[in-house]
């Protein structure tokens, strides 16, 4: 592998939203490898806190009909949007997969969470890599609702939701990137 594979790679990677996903499933030797890839996430004092509930198939109509139901639950009246709700229904239903990230914290506290919190993003961020060289997109919804699922998706103590790793084969080309300039993010020291 050249460097310049990987800095494309980082730089072509997108949030592809479901409502873009065509009917393609993914392969499961993909996903397995997707899921393989992630779990080479750095880790301090190897924790390894990401964990994953895949779900596929038929479990997709039932987590958007958790979602949308857990979305009115929260929503007052004034503010429920049929719309939304339909429209969270139906993501699931529109992605080839969906995984539920979640973290489960170190039971002795071996590091503080915020570093727990960083080895699952960077997880995620194996996942979305894997899936753009696959040609898979993704993207990672973190709505109000996680703090919801907890029995839905059978968390153990310490484990909590982070958010949906939506993926799906997209037909549509990919947005083009914009970034700030890293010049104005960045204090040299010499």
């Amino acid at each position: 592998m050249k460097p310049s594979d990987i800095t494309n790679l980082i730089r072509h990677r997108r949030s592809i939203f479901p409502a873009a996903y065509n009917d393609k499933e993914i392969p499961k030797e993909i996903l397995e490898e997707i899921l393989e890839n992630a779990n080479w996430a750095p880790t301090h004092r190897f924790t390894e806190p990401w964990r994953f509930k895949v779900f596929q198939g038929e479990s997709l109509e039932k987590l958007g009909a958790f979602l949308a139901e857990a979305y009115k639950a929260i929503m007052p009246e004034e503010k429920f949007s049929p719309m939304k709700y339909k429209k969270t229904k139906q993501k699931p239903i529109k992605s080839a997969c969906v995984i539920a990230i979640c973290m489960q914290r170190d039971p002795e506290a071996r590091v503080p969470e915020w570093e727990e919190l960083a080895a699952t993003a960077s997880a995620v961020q194996n996942m979305w890599l894997s899936c753009t060289s696959h040609g898979i997109g993704a993207y990672w919804s973190s709505p109000k609702t996680i703090k919801q699922a907890a029995e839905f998706l059978n968390l153990n103590d310490g484990e909590k939701c982070l958010g949906f790793f939506y993926m799906g084969y997209s037909d549509l080309p990919k947005p083009e990137g914009k970034r700030e300039a890293i010049t104005s993010k960045v204090v040299w020291h010499n």
